[in-house]
């Protein structure tokens, strides 16, 4: 553009970033026709996102783990064989190809070698903690930080998360607890070999490695999926996942009756803590979207619903923020999906100042049209097809639940028709339902 990338506006980044999502460098498609169908779907998507009328309504399937079923596979078996994980999805791809415009690859089918050589605690997984037929995971809260250490935090969240959080959290990290400051190496690099000097420090650093080995391997068989999902003329959203600042602490550090604890005793300390994180998170996540030449990044928020918090806790603990995450995205060129976990109901009306057009909330059991009416001029929305329908309901059923949605959310566009949360183990024929709603109910003219 004869521009330097910091010179660019918000605008004109997004529309670098969507050009690499429309024409995805390297990508050799399976035919000519592969590549019709990938740059309408992506189109189709991109307009729903802007706020415009597409040709008709986009669906993206709440399939969650459901190809490993789909084949007769569990969540474990793929978990521990790679192959059989890209398999499964290529199978799935295939033959769903008519009834999906958009397909996620098995990122979030963790490899389960990786997770047992480290010794993970926030997890259960099917195996270990959890049946072998289980089809999901068990997040492990606890309190993981304590709650005279948000100090330590905001001094320096990086050697707190070495030497602190990451010894709680995985089992075989615990020496590095013995380690030193990283900060100490400052005009003194020789110090980086003192650590290495200990057996035990070695022993974790070692096992370090052979974990990045397995992931390694458990990489290529996402990336090779993912590539060939493109080729075939399959869109994602690219760009990863993020995490709000109030969820990072209550998550995985403080835990839920940590941090609700704190808000009524040490608030000042938690919004000091949040403080820090928000200029982490908005670079690592810029730098995440880059590298994968991302367009959108989507933020699961795990404790913002309405039975979590009340109003006033949520407009001075939660929403600001995160809301200013999402601003220095918006500055990158990113847009954001803001999976709204549990209800939304009360928060529709505070969460409207957010940038026209940047943003699509994926609701889980929020009331839709409310949420068109209130959200729909500036923000997509999409979601609310329940599990519960999908994994019990007839396609009759399920293809009525989608005409309503469409015909109360899709006027004027800026809709997705989804799933209020994935649904792994359904009939196949009601996710061909929700496509079927969608061509048949969706149209725009």
């Amino acid at each position: 553009m004869g521009k330097n990338w910091h010179e660019l506006t918000p605008e004109e980044k997004r529309e670098e970033r969507f050009k690499n999502w429309l024409s995805p460098p390297g990508v050799a498609f399976n035919s000519p026709e592969a590549e019709k169908v990938y740059r309408r779907r992506v189109i189709r998507l991109y307009d729903a996102l802007r706020l415009r009328e597409p040709d008709r309504v986009p669906v993206t399937l709440p399939i969650g783990n459901f190809p490993a079923y789909y084949s007769g596979k569990t969540l474990r078996d793929v978990m521990y064989d790679y192959e059989e994980l890209r398999l499964v999805w290529t199978r799935f791809m295939y033959d769903f190809y008519e009834d999906m415009d958009t397909f996620y690859g098995p990122n979030l089918t963790y490899s389960g070698k990786v997770l047992e050589m480290l010794d993970y605690k926030l997890y259960n997984w099917p195996g270990r903690g959890l049946g072998p037929e289980v089809n999901t995971y068990q997040f492990v809260e606890g309190e993981y930080m304590m709650a005279d250490e948000y100090n330590a935090l905001i001094k320096d969240p990086s050697d707190f998360a070495l030497r602190t959080i990451i010894p709680r959290t995985f089992g075989t990290m615990g020496s590095l607890k013995k380690s030193i400051p990283f900060s100490s190496l400052l005009g003194r690099p020789l110090n980086l070999t003192i650590p290495f000097a200990m057996g035990d420090i070695r022993q974790a650093f070692q096992t370090l490695v052979d974990a990045g080995q397995e992931y390694e391997t458990w990489l290529k068989s996402v990336l090779a999926f993912n590539g060939e999902a493109v080729a075939a003329g399959f869109p994602s959203f690219r760009g990863g996942l993020a995490v709000a600042p109030f969820d990072t602490i209550g998550d995985s550090l403080r835990g839920t009756r940590g941090i609700i604890m704190d808000m009524y005793r040490q608030p000042s300390k938690l919004l000091e803590a949040m403080d820090v994180i928000i200029p982490l998170t908005i670079e690592n996540t810029i730098a995440a979207v880059t590298a994968t030449g991302g367009f959108m990044v989507t933020f699961p928020l795990h404790k913002g619903d309405d039975t979590f918090m009340s109003n006033k806790q949520f407009e001075e603990f939660y929403w600001p923020s995160l809301r200013k995450v999402i601003l220095g995205l918006i500055d990158e060129g990113i847009m954001v999906m803001l999976f709204a976990e549990g209800r939304y109901q009360k928060r529709l009306e505070m969460i409207q100042d957010l940038p026209e057009g940047w943003v699509a909330w994926h609701f889980d059991q929020t009331d839709m049209k409310k949420a068109k009416k209130i959200l729909g001029d500036r923000n997509c929305i999409m979601g609310n097809v329940p599990s519960s329908i999908m994994v019990s309901g007839t396609p009759r059923d399920v293809k009525e639940y989608c005409r309503d949605l469409i015909e109360k959310c899709g006027e004027g566009g800026g809709y997705i028709l989804a799933g209020g949360c994935s649904a792994t183990e359904s009939n196949p024929d009601n996710f061909r339902a929700m496509m079927k709603a969608a061509k048949q109910y969706g149209v725009y003219r």
